[in-house]
């Protein structure tokens, strides 16, 4: 039971950048703006963030130095894409290539340096359950930040007036303009929260999964792989941060796997979550593959499985907006 609850612990730590990354996402991608910037902005929060809390000496300023560069990272987008009319896709790919390269540029004097890291918190009233202490206790503060992240990302997308107005503007921009909401500055605001939401996704990894700053720091990739998981979870933060957590336990699950099959070379099960995750995302849309849905149409009890997991991108993801053509 003890070696269980230590796989789950772990994947509740690999999994807690991933599942801030996706919710980050999952804001900006439902008010109808995709930012993929994602990889790039997070490796420089992660520069950023073991930079500046070596500076200071305070992991949590670097955090915050973190999700001040995701928010600013994304402001440009915001900008450039909602005010200037320039391409989503292309400003955010540019940006993610930029993001990189910069923070290898200037992260070099910190790289391979000793630093602060966030380190682990005790909850009062675990210690008598000791297989919650194990998972939650005796954990890095991210791991409950991001636990508490989904709760309050699904509570103010679908409770409060302020997610509805989000979820206005990425179904039907013309819409919302013409019912008084301020459609860019909606989006604007999106862009801003799910960047913050994605330097701390990269905080997390160099102050918490694995503290310092290096090439390679261990968060190649996981931009990416944050923009698929969002298409898994159909643009809702729950079944995201599931996707989040599914492709994480694929990872840790390799690491064990590793020690059993020895004979294997390690690189099988480093690479193993990408195409596992791909796999996943075609069953997940088999629904929407035309002789899938004619055996839907003669089995009608088939239907019920492809609809418990819905795919449904917002209606105006990636559509510019114009107020002067609103109405």
């Amino acid at each position: 039971m003890q070696e269980f609850a230590l796989i789950m612990a772990g994947i509740l730590l690999a999994g807690a950048p991933l599942v801030l990354a996706t919710l980050g996402e999952t804001i900006t991608e439902k008010a109808g703006v995709i930012n993929l910037s994602l990889d790039g902005t997070i490796i420089l929060a992660a520069m950023a963030s073991f930079a500046l809390a070596s500076i200071t000496g305070s992991a949590w300023i670097g955090a915050l130095g973190g999700m001040a560069v995701g928010a600013l990272v994304a402001s440009v987008l915001g900008l450039t894409n909602i005010y200037l009319g320039q391409s989503q896709l292309a400003v955010g790919f540019i940006l993610t290539l930029l993001t990189r390269d910069l923070a290898y540029f200037l992260g070099h004097s910190y790289s391979r340096q000793p630093g602060p890291s966030l380190g682990y918190w005790g909850i009062p009233g675990l210690s008598d359950t000791p297989l919650l202490d194990l998972l939650l206790g005796r954990q890095s503060p991210v791991v409950s930040i991001s636990l508490a992240a989904i709760a309050l990302c699904w509570w103010w997308m679908y409770k409060t007036s302020a997610g509805m107005r989000l979820r206005a503007v990425g179904e039907s921009p013309r819409a919302a303009f013409g019912r008084g909401i301020r459609v860019r500055l909606s989006r604007l605001m999106a862009c801003l929260v799910g960047g913050a939401l994605v330097g701390l996704a990269g905080a997390a990894y160099s102050l918490a999964v694995k503290p310092g700053w290096g090439r390679p720091q261990g968060c190649e990739g996981a931009g990416w792989i944050a923009l698929a998981i969002v298409i898994f979870g159909g643009w809702h933060p729950v079944r995201a941060a599931i996707g989040a957590y599914f492709f994480a336990a694929l990872q840790v699950s390799g690491i064990y796997l590793q020690d059993i099959f020895p004979s294997i070379p390690a690189q099988v099960f480093q690479v193993a979550p990408f195409p596992m995750m791909i796999v996943t995302l075609l069953a997940v849309n088999l629904g929407r593959v035309g002789f899938v849905q004619d055996m839907m149409r003669r089995y009608p009890f088939l239907g019920r499985f492809s609809g418990s997991w819905p795919i449904t991108a917002p209606a105006a993801l990636g559509q510019d907006f114009d107020p002067k053509k609103g109405l």
